[in-house]
Formats: C-alpha cells, structure tokens, sequence
C-alpha cells in the first residue's frame, strides 16, 4: 500500500554528508546539501527517504529546504546517462520511495524553495502540504518532456494533487519554468516570501500546523491523500513498467546525452 510506512536501505547516518537535520523545538529542518544542486540519486534518494521516516515519530513537523542557491535541480542525468539502463532500474525505485516517504509522512511537511526546483525538484517540492518560495531568481517546472522521458507513475499522481487541474498539461507538456509571481498565479506554490526571510516563513506555518492534534492532522491528511494512494494501488505498477522500458530504450538514453551535452556540459 502506497501509503504505509517505507522501508529504505541503509540506516539515517548514510547520508550525512548529503543532509543535515536541524532541531527547532519540536520542529525538524532538513537541508539537503548533496553537491551543487541537489541532484537526485540512488543514494541521495535513499538517505532522504531514511530521513524523513526517521522523523516519523521524532518531530512534530518537517521544513524541507536546500542549501545554497538550488533547491533541487532534478535527476542527475549526468550519472543516469553514464549508468545506463542498468542504473536507471535501480534508480527508478528509489525516487518513487522518496516520493512515497515525503508524500505520504503523517506530520507537516514544509517546503522551502530557496532556490531552483526543477523536474524531479519540482516534483519534490509538491510533496510538501504547502510550499513557500524565495522572491528571488528562483524558477520551478518540470522539464522531462524536454530531456525525452516519461514521469513515473507516483510522480505524476503527486502533480495532479498538487497543480491546479487547469493548469496541469501545459505544466507538464511545455515543460516550462517559472519565476516565484508566475509559480504562485499557477498554483506551483502557496507563498512567496523574501531570502532572509524565507526559513523563518516556513518554521512557523510548520509550528501552526504543528500545533493540530497530531492523531486528527495525520488522519485528515491521509483522508486528503487517498485519491493519490487509489490511483497509485489501481495501475501504478502497470504505468511504471513502460515507464521504465521508455527511460531505458536507446532511444531515449540517446535524448538523455544529448540533453546533458547540450544544457549541462561543464
């Protein structure tokens, strides 16, 4: 069930050096500080999703914010296109758990965007109950259609909870990004706030949704969640098996390196 508590491998200290856990009071920050731009792989994923059930049962609530001037900039395509099909088969499970840990964790979760929050990002970003993001050059959109994949099964439930339906295909058929005004008229976000301000916004939506019972709030957002649980339980599995023959097919590697050699050579 999409919905019941996940299990990942590898114990909370795995990713340490990837993130760091602050205690506010009751509160816990994660900062994801994995390399430039918090890209997603297998272990970050995993040292993610560890954490996150970690803080099942140990925080009242959860602000999720990256370190630096990116929040997440998306798969690493880098180490996608390099590992091949084998490693996008073993990669491909581990997003869907940190989709499913974040998604799904029973307290508050708050996201804020210092910065970029891009494809998978983005996507991440939507686990969050809200998103608060920096008034700045931050821009937030899922480009997959632009790199030549697919979304993941659970990916795509958590845009379609999350964005406005009317907004829905053109966020993820152009493959757009937006600045922080655009991103709140479009639903991508549900506050804008100043830089300094930013952390301290998120801490104390986070402190008020803390202050809910926790059995009621858990409940209530399991209730609010469980159209993306039913859709998940009814044909994910199906819809992320051609997923993952589309991402590991020729073809699309193919998109893949030229994507990296085209967008992101150094």
């Amino acid at each position: 069930m999409v919905s019941s508590p996940v299990r990942v491998r590898g114990g909370a200290d795995k990713g340490a050096r990837m993130i760091a856990v602050e205690q506010r009071g009751d509160l816990a920050v994660i900062i994801m500080r994995h390399g430039k731009a918090n890209t997603l792989d297998v272990e970050f994923c995993e040292a993610l999703a560890a954490r996150f059930c970690a803080l099942r049962d140990a925080a009242k609530a959860v602000v999720l914010t990256g370190e630096g001037r990116i929040f997440s900039a998306g798969v690493d395509l880098k180490r996608l296109s390099a590992g091949g099909a084998d490693y996008v088969r073993r990669f491909l499970p581990s997003l869907h758990r940190l989709y499913e840990a974040v998604f799904f964790h029973p307290r508050p979760v708050v996201a804020a965007i210092n910065g970029h929050a891009i494809a998978g990002g983005a996507v991440l970003a939507c686990c969050a109950d809200l998103r608060f993001m920096a008034r700045n050059g931050t821009r937030i959109g899922v480009t997959e259609l632009l790199v030549g994949v697919p979304f993941p099964a659970l990916a795509f439930e958590i845009l379609r909870f999350a964005i406005p339906s009317r907004h829905l295909p053109a966020a993820v058929l152009t493959g757009r990004t937006h600045p922080p005004d655009s991103a709140l008229d479009l639903g991508w976000v549900d506050e804008l706030a100043e830089p300094a301000a930013l952390l301290e916004t998120a801490l104390a939506a986070a402190s008020e949704l803390a202050a809910r019972s926790p059995a009621a709030f858990a409940q209530t957002k399991k209730q609010i969640r469980e159209i993306v649980a039913a859709r998940y339980a009814a044909r994910g599995a199906a819809t992320d098996g051609l997923v993952t023959e589309i991402w590991c097919a020729p073809d699309t590697l193919r998109c893949i390196r030229d994507y990296v050699a085209r967008t992101l050579a150094t």
